[in-house]
């Protein structure tokens, strides 16, 4: 449930920051936001990661509703128990479920920061979901999982 709590918060804050970006700076207009570090610029994204596959996004939204699901069925049934990975993937979760309802309803994804102190694609906050929690749950797989149960399971030495 707490994760449930979690990922709709998580949406709720991408669609709101969206619609602000929307209802208030002109399409392809920046305003300041952190100076000389980002700027806040309503982009069109009919892509995916730095406008790849434009044009496609349909296949884009059904890509997104697939790992939707997938991480849902993750997250119910506990595949990966521990709290940390639960976050991380609920961070995965949120951030496809944000950008598939741009997709579905407005036939674009609404991207909004922008990098200034390098050239970089424009994001959104479901973009930050996605690559934070996928970072993280891959740190995650590579150095944790499955050693909690060995650390828990090992006899404990006589001395």
């Amino acid at each position: 449930m707490l994760y449930a709590i979690l990922a709709a918060a998580l949406v709720a804050l991408d669609q709101l920051v969206k619609y602000l970006v929307r209802a208030n700076i002109g399409l392809g207009e920046g305003v300041p936001f952190l100076p000389n570090i980002l700027q806040l610029t309503y982009v069109k994204n009919t892509g995916a990661a730095f406008s790849l596959f434009s044009q496609h996004t349909w296949v884009l939204a059904l890509v997104s509703l697939a790992a939707s699901i997938l991480l849902a069925v993750l997250l119910i049934k506990k595949v990966f128990p521990h709290p940390f990975a639960m976050v991380c993937l609920t961070m995965v979760l949120a951030g496809a479920v944000g950008n598939l309802i741009d997709r579905v309803f407005l036939g674009y994804v609404t991207d909004m920061f922008q990098t200034l102190f390098m050239n970089f694609a424009v994001f959104n906050v479901a973009d930050i979901c996605v690559v934070c929690g996928g970072i993280a749950f891959c740190v995650y797989y590579l150095l944790f999982h499955g050693k909690e149960d060995k650390a828990h399971d090992a006899p404990a030495s006589e001395g």
